[in-house]
């Protein structure tokens, strides 16, 4: 059989290969630290679950709007007025199974032959597949380790072509963990207001700062920065919903209804029991959600000091989601027992097999000196897996 062309262009997400290789070897009884996994431990908020629960049993079991009940839409536009002072109506939101639903009717409604989309680097695995699936090209944009992954605004305009259709600004930022400032987003918003290019802001991770940090939308700059942005969240990360599927956008009504109507046409509504849940989780759920972040707190400072500590690693302090991203230079090029570590999927590998360690190698976020840890487990789980790379890494040959 020949299939579509679009196909060929990319390859299933790696951290989701990377947590089912973890899983199946734990289905066969090893004894794997998974550090692979994007998504809490904790369980889901007991309000949420009495909301779906409740919604079973009043019979909402039915289809429903394709964009969103009412009632999530409006929770929504309420949270973005009350927490980020902007305004919408409800043809401004859309309702979709997840953040990554809402970025891929994004793309679609968007992107065609010929359009690019710039993308800072390292970045979330799945920003360049969907611009390849919709025939964009990915333009990649370089940032430094030693600057807090920042965006030079000279480096950005120098990539800005006729081509350019957006621009992806994701803060707090999976894989690094690196939170945007007032005046990265300000250099960033002028550049694309001047060569009318469309912001997308992936938020999903806002409710997981450290240090007293507040989330910074870039849309809340201006009115005229906000017209060209759309904002890409849900309920996945903060209030440890990743399997319930609710994921939201809100932009220029005109592309919101173009992402609509794709919608409508793929898998009709989200999911009318999670969409009761997500109603609860945007109205009550924010104790819970300091409670976790300040737990990922402690497992943060304890990851990475271990880190650290590990000759050949370096990391840094991440100020936000709940990743740790060491670089691992001083590790490449040695030897293990299956030969040279010599990338950073050699040495997930090398981790898994002998240590049974699960970490994401750093090259589908766009390095070849990294790699990713959640530390969205626990804190016996952290100390058990960062000795056991400790010790894998202390075997290796120069």
């Amino acid at each position: 059989m020949k299939l579509a062309a679009r196909v060929s262009r990319i390859t299933p997400s790696p951290t989701l290969a990377m947590t089912a290789t973890a899983k199946a070897m734990a289905a066969q009884g090893i004894d794997v630290v998974d550090f692979s996994s994007g998504e809490p431990d904790f369980d889901t908020p007991e309000p949420v679950k009495a909301a779906a629960e409740a919604a079973i049993r009043a019979g909402f079991t039915k289809y429903t709007p394709s964009s969103g009940i009412d009632e999530l839409r409006q929770a929504i536009i309420d949270k973005l007025q009350t927490e980020l002072g902007l305004r919408y109506e409800k043809p401004q939101i859309l309702v979709s199974c997840g953040a990554k639903h809402s970025l891929y009717n994004l793309a679609e409604a968007l992107l065609e032959a010929g359009d690019e989309i710039i993308i800072p680097t390292p970045y979330w695995v799945s920003y360049a597949d969907q611009a390849l699936l919709n025939d964009a090209t990915p333009v990649l944009l370089p940032t430094r380790e030693d600057q807090g992954y920042a965006i030079n605004p000279d480096e950005l305009q120098r990539l800005v072509t006729p081509r350019t259709k957006a621009i992806i600004v994701n803060s707090p930022c999976n894989p690094t963990g690196a939170t945007y400032d007032r005046r990265t987003l300000e250099g960033i918003a002028e550049i694309a207001v001047k060569h009318k290019i469309l912001i997308i802001s992936d938020e999903i991770y806002e409710k997981v700062l450290y240090d007293g940090a507040r989330h910074l939308s870039i849309a809340t700059l201006s009115p005229e920065v906000a017209a060209q942005t759309v904002i890409i969240n849900g309920v996945s990360k903060a209030y440890a919903m990743t399997g319930w599927r609710i994921g939201y956008a809100a932009g220029p009504k005109d592309l919101l209804t173009a992402m609509a109507n794709i919608q409508s046409q793929s898998t009709s509504n989200p999911c009318s029991i999670s969409q009761k849940a997500a109603v609860a989780a945007l109205r009550v759920g924010n104790p819970f959600t300091v409670k976790m972040v300040e737990e990922f707190d402690r497992r943060r400072k304890v990851m990475v000091e271990r880190l650290n500590g590990i000759p050949g690693i370096s990391c840094r302090l991440p100020g936000g989601a709940f990743y740790a991203f060491p670089n691992i230079r001083g590790v490449l090029g040695r030897r293990g027992p299956g030969g040279v570590l010599d990338s950073p999927t050699a040495l997930a590998n090398h981790l898994l097999k002998d240590a049974h360690v699960a970490v994401v190698p750093g090259e589908p976020f766009g390095s070849a000196e990294h790699i990713r840890l959640s530390y969205a487990t626990s804190m016996e789980a952290i100390i058990k897996g960062l000795d056991r790379i400790a010790t894998a890494v202390g075997k290796l040959t120069p």
